[in-house]
């Protein structure tokens, strides 16, 4: 059983996922591997982290670009205002 300080609710890994593109600027025509998205996070978390990856791609704030080398993945620059205001950044 996780104790409260290691749990992270949706809300908080979407914060924690959106603040993290917005900080190495993943925005528009610079993407990166949909796998580099739960590294730097627990261990506990990573599979929460892709659920809630998945959600964001439904949602719009994520866009995924195919490519020949795997899957990538950008944040939509239409929703980087709102992206900011629920990371906690503006």
């Amino acid at each position: 059983m996780r104790q409260n300080s290691d749990y992270m609710d949706d809300s908080e890994l979407k914060a924690a996922i959106l603040r993290k593109m917005l900080m190495h600027r993943w925005i528009g025509g610079k993407h990166t591997a949909i796998d580099n998205i739960p590294k730097g996070f627990p261990l506990h978390v990573r599979n929460d982290i892709s659920r809630v990856v998945q959600n964001l791609i439904r949602e719009g704030f994520i866009v995924r670009k195919p490519t020949n080398y795997g899957e990538h993945v950008y944040l939509n620059p239409r929703r980087v205002y709102e992206a900011k205001k629920i990371a906690g950044i503006i």
